[in-house]
């Protein structure tokens, strides 16, 4: 039996999102996602704690060129979790892996920032055969052992995040606004961010930052699972206000990936999809133009 379909919650703006739901059932999770546009399938991942809002104006962006798809991770956006779910990126990787066989894409163009990179980075890894290229934005693949890193872990994923996060709300109220450098949320942004997590759900926010650290073994395994990406076509898109990561990471990225082209996000903070969504969209349409017998619009796998 088909389980309904929930109707979309009061936070939700359909002047600003005013895209179809669409959902899949995942391993007992109702997993919601955006599927708009024809071409090449761009699968869209984005960090903490965001959830496909987040791309809504690079989706607009390119949708005449690409076919966007962009999940929520379990818990996030407007996906339900099913009973006893972790939350752990490995976990959220490979919900994202079983979507993509689910609607049977190929010629995947996987693109994550934040810890959007592991989660699809990790699935690329574990089948480099559905992946036609990557687009790289502020994030990492290994282990991550700065004491900044540990701290930051420690602060919101620690049992202070029972503070930080959970009484005081620092992931919305602080973290994801000072994560923009080119202007504010307005309220109603701010309402769709917060929606998926009232009090009694902010819990979830804690666990990410928490893996950080914890979460080292995943981040071995999608480290391993690098080289066999090396001959994969790669953008890097690298903002200049991310304190979380610098000029170390890009040269990680560079040696990882010599041939990818990088361009530069001037004045733009952690979450590149909200803070330059017509940047990221200019960049990912000219680095595909100038690809050698590029796929034609509307040539990509066609949604069910």
């Amino acid at each position: 039996m088909t389980r309904p379909t929930p109707a979309r919650p009061p936070w939700v703006p359909a002047a600003t999102y005013p895209f179809e739901d669409r959902w899949a059932d995942i391993d007992g999770h109702l997993v919601h996602y955006v599927d708009e546009g024809e071409g090449p399938p761009l699968l869209l991942l984005n960090g903490n704690p965001s959830w496909s809002f987040g791309w809504r104006d690079v989706i607009l962006g390119l949708r005449g060129s690409f076919r966007c798809i962009a999940p929520d991770y379990p818990g996030f956006g407007l996906s339900k979790e099913a009973p006893g779910y972790d939350f752990r990126p490995r976990s959220h990787s490979v919900v994202v892996e079983r979507l993509v066989d689910r609607l049977g894409l190929t010629g995947l163009v996987v693109f994550g920032y934040a810890w959007g990179g592991p989660i699809g980075l990790g699935l690329a890894g574990r089948r480099p055969e559905l992946v036609d290229a990557l687009v790289i934005g502020n994030t990492w693949a290994w282990p991550d052992d700065r004491l900044r890193v540990r701290l930051f872990s420690a602060l919101m994923g620690g049992p202070l995040g029972a503070i930080t996060v959970e009484r005081l709300d620092l992931m919305l109220r602080l973290y994801l606004p000072l994560g923009l450098k080119r202007g504010r949320l307005t309220a109603t942004e701010r309402r769709a961010y917060a929606g998926p997590f009232p009090p009694d759900r902010r819990h979830i926010m804690r666990v990410l930052p928490r893996e950080i650290t914890a979460g080292r073994a995943f981040l071995e395994e999608v480290e391993a699972g690098l080289p066999r990406l090396a001959s994969v076509r790669t953008l890097v898109l690298w903002p200049d206000a991310d304190p979380g990561f610098g000029d170390g990471e890009l040269a990680r990225w560079r040696a990882t990936f010599p041939a990818a082209e990088v361009v530069p996000l001037k004045r733009v903070g952690q979450y590149i999809d909200e803070d330059a969504p017509a940047d990221v969209a200019a960049a990912i349409t000219a680095w595909w133009g100038r690809a050698p017998g590029v796929p034609v619009p509307g040539a990509g796998t066609a949604r069910p």
